[in-house]
């Protein structure tokens, strides 16, 4: 679910959708080409190897668990590190004095680099279900005004809490110096009706750093697909300034310089992109993308020929597992 930007009246790439007829390179379903056996054949083994993937990740989503309760991964390693410093220490920016710990640091950094977290899952992931803990941590960041705190529904079935950084947060990290320069950092509720799904963002960050950790990789910055948006409409707004226009070539010409896919003439945008440094020390990306029960065959076609990972919660993936195969649509759909 790619969210849009508010900037120059360009085309709207978040809600671009695949006709059911690709004009080229095929379509997604054999049906409807001479029923050749052998084309059915090579599906089914595709598809059954998507199966596999899937079925792997989610066997690994439970071998991981096991071994976490015996030998913490290295990021567990550095959480508790962070829990076992209590002392809080007073850190001037600019005319005010804060007190914080690194625990609250982190929680600042990691929220402000995912605009909206859930508090549970910062829970989980940041305080390893210390919830006392993080209770203590939020009072003493929400009375220093550095963090805001609010339920994503009126219904109290659908709703949950997530938390954001207000703009003195943002002032405040930015300016401490707590993230790498071209980290973006965020702040304020901007969608209401999209928290939920943005906050499942954080989520799938830890889920996919963990397999670059287990790899030998090391996540060196994220990117929101609101940044990336940014980035292209600013190049397509100075083009146009400058006279030159907005032709489809220059957009794709753009796109390629931010390792963007143009998928049908459109741009193709990520939820979630992770930069890491890979075991050789070379730059990698991995763009993700989480879809929902929403999602139609020619937008989960659209984003498998984009060459995202997609993943799903655990109440959507079934569903759009159907869709892909009944479309014979080659892409794994990971449970989140």
């Amino acid at each position: 679910m790619s969210r849009g930007f508010d900037g120059f009246e360009i085309d709207d790439f978040r809600d671009s959708q695949l006709p059911s007829e690709p004009a080229s390179g095929g379509r997604e379903s054999s049906r409807g080409r001479g029923n050749s056996s052998q084309m059915e054949a090579s599906v089914r083994i595709k598809l059954a190897k998507l199966h596999e993937t899937e079925y792997q990740s989610d066997h690994l989503d439970w071998q991981s668990r096991e071994r976490q309760e015996a030998k913490p991964l290295s990021r567990d390693t550095r959480q508790a590190d962070l829990l076992a410093q209590r002392e809080r220490t007073e850190i001037r920016n600019r005319d005010r004095s804060y007190s914080l710990r690194p625990s609250e640091i982190h929680t600042l950094t990691e929220v402000g680099k995912f605009r909206v977290v859930a508090v549970e899952d910062i829970a989980k992931h940041g305080y390893g279900g210390d919830r006392s803990r993080l209770d203590s941590d939020l009072r003493n960041l929400i009375h220093q005004r550095l963090v805001a705190r609010r339920d994503t529904s009126v219904l109290k079935k659908e709703s949950q809490q997530v938390l954001t950084l207000t703009k003195e947060g943002k002032r405040f990290i930015r300016h401490r110096g707590f993230v790498v320069d071209d980290q973006a950092i965020y702040s304020g509720f901007v969608k209401p009706k999209e928290a939920d799904h943005d906050a499942a963002l954080y989520r799938l960050y830890h889920k996919a750093a963990d397999e670059i950790e287990r790899k030998g990789g090391k996540v060196l910055r994220v990117q929101l697909d609101y940044e990336l948006k940014e980035k292209l409409y600013r190049k397509l707004g100075q083009a146009q300034a400058q006279g030159e226009g907005q032709t489809q070539r220059s957009k794709e010409a753009f796109a390629h310089q931010f390792q963007l896919p143009v998928v049908h003439g459109k741009v193709s945008f990520p939820d979630l992109r992770i930069e890491y440094a890979n075991q050789e020390m070379e730059i990698s990306r991995v763009d993700l993308e989480l879809a929902t029960g929403h999602y139609h065959a020619g937008r989960l076609a659209e984003k498998a020929r984009a060459g995202f990972q997609i993943y799903a919660r655990s109440e959507d993936a079934a569903g759009l597992r159907r869709v892909r195969d009944d479309r014979e649509i080659m892409t794994a759909i990971l449970s989140l």
